[in-house]
Formats: structure tokens, C-alpha cells, sequence
């Protein structure tokens, strides 16, 4: 009886463990909502734009600008016109940046 019970709390700690290490990492982190938020949201609020309300995010300012993929987005990421901050691959890797470019094209439309 000793031995199930041992077995039963040792199964609870490593499925506890496991929810922990879960929880802790964010969801949204995958969607790169969290990298919008956290690199980008303070000069593009809900997709807009505070220097410049012509470069919104939108669908429609960004195809007016020649934005039309995640490809072009991560580029004016890299190397953005007057006002806008450039986050190289150092301050933003790659693969978040792509995720942040999906994320801005599925959202701001």
C-alpha cells in the first residue's frame, strides 16, 4: 500500500511540474503577439501610428505603401524610413520578426 501511495505522489509532483512549466511560458508568445506588444505597440497602438498616421498598419496603408507580406514588413522592420526605430536581428532574431509580420497581417486588416 506504501508503494502506490509513493507512486500516486511522485506521478502528481511530475505531472505538478509539468503544468508549472507549462503556465509559465505565454501563449501568445507563439502568435508573436507578445513581441508586437512588447517591441512594437507603443508607436502602432491597435495598428496605428503616432509619428505618421499614414503608415498604419491597416491592410490599406500598408498596401499603399507597398507593404504587402510578411517579407516586406520584417524588411521595413530592418531598415525603416525616417521616424521609425530599426531593430536589426540582434534586438529582434528573425524568426521573431516573421512571427511579428504574421502576426501584423492576420490582425490589422
Amino acid at each position: 500500500m506504501k508503494k502506490i501511495a509513493l507512486v500516486v505522489v511522485s506521478v502528481c509532483i511530475v505531472v505538478g511540474m509539468g503544468a508549472v512549466s507549462y503556465a509559465e511560458k505565454p501563449a501568445a508568445k507563439n502568435s508573436g503577439e507578445a513581441d508586437f506588444k512588447e517591441h512594437c505597440a507603443a508607436c502602432h497602438p491597435e495598428g496605428g501610428n503616432i509619428i505618421n498616421p499614414k503608415k498604419t498598419l491597416l491592410k490599406k496603408d500598408r498596401e499603399a505603401n507597398k507593404i504587402k507580406s510578411a517579407a516586406d514588413i520584417v524588411q521595413v522592420m530592418r531598415k525603416p524610413g525616417m521616424g521609425m526605430t530599426a531593430f536589426d536581428a540582434k534586438a529582434i532574431s528573425d524568426k521573431e520578426a516573421l512571427e511579428i509580420a504574421n502576426y501584423i497581417l492576420k490582425t490589422f486588416k
